[in-house]
């Protein structure tokens, strides 16, 4: 793996720690794609530093746990903002 991509993993993954942020908004904050995201965080992350890898997967776990409630939220405040 090259040396960019590395520090590239290693600082998404704090940046996913320390804000218990997405990986849509992480994706768009690092400029790169979500499949990239994804991938530094399922499959590089994990050979880097599996320790780092269990706190960042457990923070991608529950936002994923919890992606209907947003999604439901968003729409409710979409419809409310047409209604009035």
């Amino acid at each position: 793996m090259k040396d960019y991509i590395e520090e590239r993993v290693m600082e998404v993954a704090e940046y996913i720690i320390s804000s218990k942020s997405t990986i849509r908004k992480t994706a768009k904050a690092f400029g790169v794609s979500k499949s990239t995201i994804h991938k530094d965080m399922t499959e590089r992350l994990p050979k880097l530093n599996p320790q780092i890898a269990k706190e960042a997967k457990s923070i991608l776990d529950l936002n994923k746990a919890e992606r209907h409630i947003r999604g439901g939220k968003a729409t409710k405040m979409k419809y409310k903002a047409i209604g009035s």
